[in-house]
């Protein structure tokens, strides 16, 4: 029986949604940890609240992303083939290369900042490693351009992984890259603020989060931007890419979806809540609480959204 959740043209559901949503969490987060490190931050970067709560939301969601996928498929125990054996024409092979040179790069600069800690932890064992991280350290500038240039491609890289689908003409789409980089970006907003103020004591007048503030809403009003430009040249494109943006936005379910979780709950009331809310009010921890998790449940809606809504016409 075809439904808004399971439907005959459905061939990725929930789970790859989810998998996109830590992934691009994971992207964005490191994005505005390295920003925040070379620009913002003085002093140790290793006692602020935000590159702590970074050093567990990147990692841990790229982590989960990936066992979730690896879990998903119908032969997960034949996962570590794709790891080893590369396909230059295939967008999921070079993807899991992307993951893998990523997490490694992320760990290194992980590891620089939190040297002390770490070696601190080991108590005195392993003194290989504190070696190791000393001379990444002599490096430390090109790792953190080159984790930069990681993170940018891996949050656009959500999106190419779907705009690869040429036989829906909603997901193969330019502009769907950009999108989910932005949509990244404001997810790891989100979980900065979250995570680091709530969880690691970051003090709500500190820079950083001064920083993030003034961040987070350009980032979203470009998200709601290249949202629009994303349906105005599919219903510009005519014929079956039309269709597919009507399909989506038109009606249903899912346009629901789209305009009271997506754009609604997810962009415009917090956004809303920001620019009418006090100085005393944006700097309670309570009510960031609600901002951030609204941020990061709009985004996994839209991750959803995609998913579901652009496999639902096909040529």
């Amino acid at each position: 029986m075809s439904s808004a959740f399971h439907f005959d043209s459905l061939v990725w559901d929930w789970i790859i949604a989810i998998y996109l949503f830590l992934a691009g969490m994971s992207a964005g987060a490191v994005i505005v940890g390295l920003y925040l490190k070379r620009k913002v931050i003085e002093g140790d970067a290793a006692q602020n609240g935000i590159i702590k709560a970074i050093a567990w939301i990147a990692p841990i969601g790229i982590i989960l992303g990936l066992l979730i996928l690896i879990f998903h498929l119908t032969k997960p125990l034949d996962f570590w083939k794709i790891m080893i054996y590369y396909n230059p024409t295939s967008v999921m092979s070079m993807g899991v290369l992307l993951f893998q040179v990523y997490m490694a790069v992320l760990f290194v600069w992980i590891g620089i900042i939190f040297r002390s800690q770490i070696m601190n932890f080991l108590g005195g064992r392993f003194q290989f490693i504190d070696g190791v991280l000393l001379k990444c350290k002599r490096f430390e500038n090109g790792l953190e351009l080159l984790l930069g240039f990681l993170a940018i491609a891996l949050a656009a890289y959500t999106g190419f992984l779907l705009s690869a689908l040429k036989t829906y003409p909603m997901l193969n789409n330019p502009v769907l890259p950009i999108l989910f980089l932005f949509s990244s970006l404001s997810s790891g907003v989100a979980a900065c603020l979250l995570f680091g103020i709530l969880l690691f004591k970051e003090s709500v007048y500190s820079p950083s989060v001064a920083w993030i503030h003034s961040f987070e809403r350009p980032v979203v009003l470009f998200e709601l931007f290249v949202l629009v430009t994303f349906f105005t040249g599919l219903i510009f494109a005519g014929g079956q890419h039309e269709a597919a943006a009507w399909n989506a936005i038109g009606g249903g379910f899912w346009s629901n979806w789209f305009w009271f979780g997506v754009v609604g709950i997810g962009m415009l009331l917090p956004l809303a809540m920001n620019y009418f809310s006090s100085a005393t009010t944006k700097h309670n921890r309570g009510f960031i609480l609600v901002v951030t998790t609204l941020s990061l449940i709009g985004v996994l809606m839209l991750r959803t959204f995609v998913l579901y809504a652009g496999q639902m016409t096909v040529i």
